[in-house]
């Protein structure tokens, strides 16, 4: 169980450093990190890039924990009582590798479209509550409120469903870990917050593609 559990996070991790804000980026000419917040994530893309790449990253990044989630647990251990256990370790490390990739100086995003991933793999029922999600926003226009009510749903809905599950403190625990991560990353999202000065939802970047060093000669 030990040795599963530590490949899932290895697998995890690696599939954490596919930063999809960071290509769709590129592919428009810039480095998301260089503009908006400097966080390699949905939220940033979305202000610097528009709508459609924010959705574009948002997708690219649920489904990088999402597909080898649903191959762990449905192909690879699908009769493990553990499973469950082994997809929150599995996307706990895609939260790691996202918000600390290796290729990128450790300067990903913050994880959220990670966790949601990561959720909907191990209980498919907690796709309802980006409704929740959807709805905090559009009333509240801070995109963090919901973030953070996604990081806390977590560990709550896992208590509640899975009491009396052989591994359910494990379980608990793991689903914890999503919580501790998302409240550390979102630590400058809160104080602003309490402080009145936190970007809205319509707050946007003004961009402009960058240019080589031979384009800038000439």
């Amino acid at each position: 169980m030990l040795i599963k559990a530590l490949i899932c996070l290895l697998v995890g991790y690696l599939c954490g450093n596919l930063q999809t804000s960071f290509f769709v980026g590129k592919a428009h000419g810039i480095d998301i990190r260089k503009y908006g917040s400097g966080n390699a994530g949905t939220t940033n893309a979305m202000r610097t890039l528009g709508r459609k790449c924010g959705s574009l990253v948002f997708i690219g990044d649920l489904l990088k924990v999402l597909i080898p989630g649903l191959i762990l647990r449905f192909a690879i251990f699908p009769d493990e009582p553990y499973v469950i256990l082994l997809c929150e370790i599995l996307g706990f490390g895609a939260v790691i590798g996202h918000c600390y990739p290796f290729w990128m100086q450790f300067h990903g995003g913050k994880g959220i479209a990670v966790t949601a991933g990561a959720m909907v793999c191990v209980d498919w029922r907690l796709i309802l509550f980006t409704f929740a999600f959807a709805a905090i926003v559009y009333f509240t226009k801070y995109v963090s409120v919901g973030s953070l009510f996604v990081v806390v749903l977590f560990p709550t809905y896992m208590a509640i469903v899975y009491t009396g599950h052989e591994y359910y403190w494990w379980m608990i625990g793991a689903a914890l870990l999503y919580t501790i991560s998302g409240v550390f990353m979102h630590r400058a999202n809160i104080a602003r917050l309490i402080h009145g000065t936190e970007n809205k939802i319509g707050h946007h970047v003004k961009v402009e593609p960058e240019t080589t060093a031979e384009e800038t000669q000439e």
